[in-house]
């Protein structure tokens, strides 16, 4: 199984990449963490945010893997405990179908994506930088990997 993350967004800080880098790197061979970073469109020319998001859902479309399971996250989305997430990641390596995250740009994504998803998933209430949620989502699916191999990670 693999964890892919579609990202709209480029050249992010080095402390993020170093953060999510981190996460990454601890997931097992079995469950390993792909990072899939999509060119944002310009938003200097004069488009509206939804021809912005439509030129970003035809990269992401573009994107995904075939026949993997779809997690756009939004902040209208569901929200898991950690918990509930571990029982998620136990489905997803039942079925040993890859399961992919779709993190949107500035405007979001566009609402045929969060259509095609198969949860439409919120980390937090809060508004959070695009790159934090790179590092977030990682940490999450590894202290969900840690929950459903009793690893001493996660603490309850």
């Amino acid at each position: 199984m693999k964890l892919n993350i579609i990202a709209v967004g480029q050249k992010m800080p080095v402390w993020i990449a170093a953060g999510f880098d981190e996460y990454a790197k601890r997931m097992p061979r079995e469950a390993m963490i792909n990072l899939i970073e999509l060119k944002p469109e310009k938003r200097a020319t004069g488009k509206t945010a939804e021809q912005i998001k439509t030129a970003e859902r035809d990269r992401i479309i573009a994107a995904l893997p075939k026949d993997s399971t779809i997690w756009a996250l939004d902040e209208h989305g569901e929200q898991l405990t950690t918990v509930a997430l571990a029982q998620h990641f136990n489905d997803w390596q039942s079925a040993g179908r890859d399961t992919c995250f779709i993190i949107g740009g500035a405007d979001g994504l566009h609402e045929d994506i969060k259509q095609r998803g198969n949860k439409l998933f919120a980390l937090s209430k809060l508004t959070l930088p695009h790159g934090m949620v790179r590092v977030l989502l990682a940490e999450q699916l590894y202290r969900a990997w840690s929950i459903t191999q009793n690893h001493p990670y996660h603490r309850e």
